[in-house]
C-alpha cells in the first residue's frame, strides 16, 4: 500500500497526474498503483493455489491510513512553519528570556505540538494563539506556490491540550511521549511549506480514516459485504481466531476489548 499512498499525495510523478479525478475516480498515477497492487495479489493467490494451500489460506487486504482530501478542490496548503514561528515569537515577546514554546511538531493534516513549558498557562497561550490567528494558504489552482487565500484560526476546528489531549489519544495523564497540543484541522488542509503535496494523512477526516478492508479465503463467508463499522485494529484478533488461537492472549485485546471482524 506504500505505492497507493504515494500516488494519492503527489501532484505528478513519472509524467502522470496523482490523486483523484474530479469525478472521484483514481487519476492515472493512482490507477497504475492500484493495478500494481492488484497484480501482486493475483500472483500471491496463484502461488497459494499452485501449492495446494487454498483450504488453509486467508488473505486480508487493508491500509494503515488514507489521504485527505480526495477532492482536490478542497485543498488548502498552509505553511505550519510560519504558524509555529509566530507562536514562538508571541511567547518570547510575552515572556522575557523564555525560549521557544513549541519545540517539536508533526503537522500533516492535523497539528501535534510538544511544548517546552507544559503548565496550564502555556497550554492556554498556545491554544488561544492558534485559534486566534489567521494564516496564508495556497490552493490547488495556484501550482506555483502563491498564497492566494487566508484561513482563520490556523485552519483548525478544535484544539486539545494537556489532559484533554492525553485522553484523545488514549495516553496516560502527563505522558511526556504524547503531544501536549493536538489541533484538529479543517477538511482539506495540508500543513506543508510547498506545493509538492495534494493530500496528507494524520488527521481526523474520513478521507484519512476510512480505508478498504477485504478478507477472503479459508474460514470466512464468501461474497459477503457488510456495512457494519469496523476498525483495522480488529485485523489482529481476526488472524489469531482464524489460526485457532485465542485472541484474548493479545494484551491490546484485553485492554481495549477488541472484537474479531465479522467474517463468518
Amino acid at each position: 500500500m506504500i505505492f497507493r499512498v504515494t500516488a494519492e499525495k503527489l501532484p505528478v510523478s513519472d509524467g502522470l497526474q496523482g490523486g483523484y479525478l474530479p469525478s472521484g475516480a483514481p487519476g492515472p498515477l493512482l490507477a497504475n498503483a492500484l493495478t500494481y497492487i492488484n497484480n501482486q495479489v493475483a500472483l500471491l493467490r496463484a502461488e497459494v493455489h499452485q501449492d495446494g494451500l487454498d483450504a488453509s489460506t486467508t488473505i486480508i487486504l487493508s491500509a494503515k491510513h488514507g489521504q485527505s482530501p480526495i477532492d482536490s478542490s478542497l485543498l488548502r496548503r498552509v505553511n505550519d512553519a510560519t504558524i509555529i514561528s509566530g507562536l514562538n515569537s508571541a511567547w518570547t515577546a510575552a515572556h522575557s528570556g523564555a525560549g521557544p514554546l513549541a519545540i517539536f511538531s508533526t503537522d500533516d493534516d492535523g497539528m501535534l505540538l510538544w511544548l517546552s513549558d507544559r503548565s496550564p498557562a502555556a497550554l492556554d497561550f498556545a491554544k488561544e494563539y492558534l485559534l486566534g490567528h489567521s494564516a496564508p494558504a495556497n490552493l490547488i489552482t495556484d501550482p506555483k506556490g502563491t498564497d492566494s487565500a487566508t484561513v482563520a484560526a490556523s485552519e483548525l476546528t478544535a484544539v486539545y491540550t494537556g489532559a484533554a489531549a492525553d485522553q484523545l489519544v488514549g495516553a496516560k495523564p502527563g505522558d511526556p511521549h504524547a503531544p501536549d497540543l493536538i489541533g484538529i484541522a479543517q477538511h482539506g488542509v495540508v500543513y506543508t511549506g510547498g506545493v509538492a503535496k495534494i493530500a496528507e494523512h494524520g488527521g481526523a477526516a474520513a478521507d484519512d480514516r476510512d480505508v478498504a478492508l477485504v478478507v477472503s479465503g479459508a474460514g470466512v463467508s464468501h461474497n459477503r459485504v457488510t456495512s457494519t463499522a469496523v476498525q483495522t485494529t480488529q485485523i489482529a484478533p481476526t488472524i489469531l481466531s482464524l489460526l485457532g488461537l485465542d485472541p484474548h492472549d493479545l494484551q491490546a485485546v484485553q485492554v481495549d476489548h477488541t472484537d474479531a471482524l465479522p467474517v463468518r
